[in-house]
């Protein structure tokens, strides 16, 4: 009888835990991008989005809030009342830069928000003018130091991790540099094009549709393997600089989000990014999807914050 009145009851709180985390959402999803519409932070959270609604149907609405590099996003998110559905996706500038250089941030990166799931990488690229004489990174540097003036180096942000990149860069080749922030990538992409900065900083995925219609050059890529969207692009490794740096796309949570719904939306969002097709969506968006769960997303976290928070600190960069 014991036996049985056990078993009875460890069916019951298994079936329990099921309907947790089976339960479907009560409403429309939100999700919150802290840019304007068409970056690549936009585009990756709208394929998402597409494959979440038919996945949990409901509504999954992509809400761009812009502002203050992404901050003004994170700042109204951590507020947000536990019985709501809203993600964040957001990017290292956000969750690991802004909180190591604004002295009052308005929000707190690791006590605000619960990671969820890590969904795409993406790489830096070092790119030129046409009007620049050099084709390798190698020549880049050589120019450079014989052009000192021209050390103006091109990032789509102050504080971004292009720039931040671009700094290491300048270092290793003992280039003294001047980083030049702009408003978006649109607007430095067209400097470059028309000679007004020399040098630009951006992430891979942005400057290569102006490489192939041959109106910049790209040099070098970051990765620790050449792109398989470039194959004749080298990396920096290959060009001669031991470098490697990527930066990601992650979905994040208000800590007030009860736990069993974060694990229902990052295990849905895993099984969406498993989907083939929405791998060649990425692909084609020259974007690398990333499969992840909530533990390997933490690490991932935990592993970049170690990486980058020296390079940003020794940088002594100043909003």
């Amino acid at each position: 009888m014991l036996k049985t009145i056990k078993h009875c009851l460890t069916v019951a709180v298994a079936a329990a835990a099921l309907s947790v985390h089976a339960q479907p959402l009560d409403g429309p999803l939100r999700i919150v991008v802290g840019y304007a519409p068409g970056g690549s932070s936009d585009r990756v959270a709208r394929i998402v989005a597409d494959k979440l609604q038919a996945k949990l149907g409901v509504p999954v609405i992509v809400d761009n809030k812009a502002g203050a590099g992404g901050r003004l996003a994170a700042q109204q998110l951590k507020n947000t009342p536990a019985n709501q559905n809203v993600l964040m996706l957001a990017n290292p500038a956000v969750m690991v830069v802004a909180p190591l250089v604004f002295k009052d941030n308005g929000y707190d990166a690791e006590r605000d928000f619960v990671p969820v799931s890590h969904v795409n990488n993406y790489e830096f690229a070092v790119a030129v003018g046409t009007a620049i004489p050099v084709r390798e990174l190698s020549h880049l540097i050589a120019w450079l130091r014989v052009n000192p003036g021209k050390a103006n180096f091109g990032v789509p942000a102050t504080g971004s991790l292009p720039h931040f990149f671009g700094l290491m860069v300048g270092q290793k080749a003992g280039v003294d540099a001047q980083v030049v922030g702009y408003r978006g990538s649109a607007p430095l992409l067209n400097d470059l094009m028309g000679g007004q900065v020399a040098v630009a900083f951006d992430t891979f995925d942005t400057v290569l549709p102006q490489h192939e219609g041959g109106k910049i050059r790209i040099l070098a890529v970051s990765s620790a393997e050449r792109s398989p969207h470039a194959p004749n692009i080298p990396t920096f490794k290959e060009a001669g600089m031991d470098l490697v740096a990527t930066g990601w796309n992650t979905f994040f949570a208000p800590s007030s989000m009860p736990k069993a719904k974060v694990e229902m939306l990052s295990k849905a969002i895993r099984e969406v990014m498993q989907d083939p097709d929405t791998v060649r969506k990425f692909n084609d968006s020259k974007m690398t999807a990333v499969v992840s769960t909530q533990a390997q997303t933490q690490a991932m976290l935990k592993a970049f914050r170690a990486q980058w928070a020296p390079v940003v600190k020794t940088s002594g960069y100043q909003p």
